[in-house]
């Protein structure tokens, strides 16, 4: 097998593949996550606004969301909810009554995510619950997990390479390699240095996100046999916890945006726009940003407190449809046969959510795995990922390397139970427990570890696993001893670390120029 894309779906399929026994190779042209896994709002959901008019949606995403929990638990964190209902908005008091009865409707899958039922509370309740919030006839508070969409992906890569993989990070697919008859039979690969390579396979499969059709227009498949419809989402974070609870709101335009409490900082989010511009360039815009200001700071003004230090853009690979908002776009997801195209073995993973990874690759999985003869059932709901094996006790990696109890926390929140032979090196020498970034924090020892183990290849990619130069300092107190770190593993020179940190704050001050607006 050959899986294209290093995002969560493509990672995902790689890991099942290599569960079910088949022989694997994972290409991505950039790094992993670098779509929308890694942009996204980073919600394990059940996604309570698919129920009427998806509930399939729904139903999957909670399902999926349960299976995450016990394979990494490590990674998750509670988020819950509140919607209030203000008393300007028409029919307030019906309005409360409504959305509590469609939240009993949710309540009936809560169970599936281990999620706590929801709450109704009426306007002294709530203002005791937020004190930031502006009065309201009362809210509504539901259950839901998020986590770190990168780590999942670096998780989902690692555990595929352990059972063989082999791991293609900075190559770039040029070509399909058919038979006379037009039937894949592998795959060309461009590598860093500009040298071609092939990979023999039996079966192609297309899990680019919101770059598929153009991956499968490159292997020779029309535009009418595959389609995506691009949605660019951007998030604003703050520089510090705003709230106790995820605020939830509507927007001028009536679309659900919210402010989120994430670890040490807050996050606006989101948009949902069709995108017409490069895929590979999308930043935020000073229109988004006050959109989602104009929206938060009408139920919660206190969010001009706070600094924003930062904005990330991705973009949603949404099933296509004509004549339909965007906010209405189908989040299910289908898996496309490219055989009646005279490309027989060349699959393409279509749409999807973070939530549902699991079972999209599955889904994929047992219809590739059909057309190879091969019947290996999946496991990928059975077998814990990486770090997710067991749980570190509070105190263990403080004890073995001396750090602090918040960067014992982040450790492993990333790691699980890796981050247990990290400490040891820690406390024998081999690594340095040094705090590189102390807005995260991140030491020089899981720098080092990002890119031995996790793909890394420069500042840029660190600071995606590890979230480094993401806080309130924009990268200025730790790019550079990061890039002399990166240097030093890859065998660079000192200018290369040098260049590799310049061009992550050049991108840092690219993403927070909307900011100036």
């Amino acid at each position: 097998m050959v899986v294209v894309g290093g995002g969560v779906n493509g990672t995902g399929i790689a890991r099942d593949f290599a569960l079910r026994g088949l022989k694997v190779a994972l290409v991505e042209k950039q790094d992993l996550a670098v779509g929308a896994s890694g942009n996204s709002s980073g919600m394990i959901h059940g996604g309570p606004r698919y129920l009427l008019k998806t509930p399939e949606v729904t139903i999957s995403s909670c399902l999926d969301s349960g299976y995450i929990q016990k394979i990494a638990p490590h990674m998750l964190f509670r988020v819950p909810f509140l919607m209030p209902v203000l008393p300007e908005e028409r029919g307030a008091e019906l309005k409360l009554l409504t959305y509590d009865g469609f939240f009993r409707a949710y309540d009936r899958y809560q169970d599936l995510k281990r999620s706590h039922p929801h709450l109704c509370f009426g306007k002294d309740e709530v203002r005791a619950l937020e004190p930031g919030l502006v009065p309201a006839v009362g809210a509504i508070t539901f259950d839901e997990w998020g986590l770190d969409g990168v780590r999942l992906c670096v998780a989902n890569a690692l555990h595929a390479e352990q059972l063989g993989a082999a791991i293609f990070v900075g190559y770039r697919a040029v070509g399909l390699v058919t038979d006379s008859g037009g039937k894949a039979r592998g795959l060309e690969l461009e590598g860093p240095d500009g040298q071609l390579r092939t990979l023999s396979a039996r079966a192609i499969v297309n899990a680019t996100g919101a770059w598929t059709g153009k991956t499968a227009e490159l292997f020779g498949i029309p535009d009418e046999g595959i389609r995506v419809r691009p949605g660019k989402g951007i998030h604003v974070y703050l520089d510090r916890r705003l709230s106790n609870f995820a605020i939830v709101t509507n927007a001028i335009d009536g679309r659900q945006v919210f402010l989120l409490p994430w670890q040490n900082m807050s996050v606006l989010g989101t948009t949902d726009d069709d995108y017409y511009g490069d895929l590979d360039d999308v930043v935020a815009t000073v229109d988004e940003v006050r959109y989602l200001y104009q929206a938060i700071e009408r139920v919660f003004p206190l969010v001009r407190a706070a600094r924003p230090i930062g904005t990330w853009a991705g973009l949603r690979p949404t099933l296509y449809a004509w004549g339909v908002p965007e906010d209405a776009l189908s989040r299910d997801h289908r898996t496309v046969d490219h055989e009646r195209y005279g490309r027989a073995g060349l699959f393409s993973m279509v749409g999807g959510k973070l939530a549902s990874y699991r079972l999209f690759a599955e889904e994929t999985a047992d219809i590739v795995c059909r057309w190879l003869g091969t019947k290996a059932p999946c496991r990928t709901h059975l077998v814990p990922l990486p770090g997710g094996e067991e749980t570190v006790p509070p105190g263990k990696l403080q004890e073995l390397s001396g750090i602090d109890a918040l960067t014992e926390r982040r450790l492993i929140a990333r790691h699980g139970s890796r981050a247990l032979p990290l400490a040891e090196d820690m406390r024998r020498g081999a690594l340095s427990s040094e705090v590189v970034c102390p807005c995260e924090p991140v030491t020089e020892a899981e720098i080092r570890a990002t890119v031995r183990h996790e793909w890394a290849r420069s500042v840029d990619d660190v600071a995606r696993r590890t979230r480094l130069g993401l806080g309130p300092c924009g990268g200025k107190l730790c790019a550079r001893r990061a890039g002399e770190i990166v240097a030093e593993e890859l065998g660079l020179t000192p200018e290369a670390g040098e260049e590799s940190a310049a061009l992550f704050l050049r991108g840092n001050e690219r993403r927070t120029a909307c900011l100036k607006g």
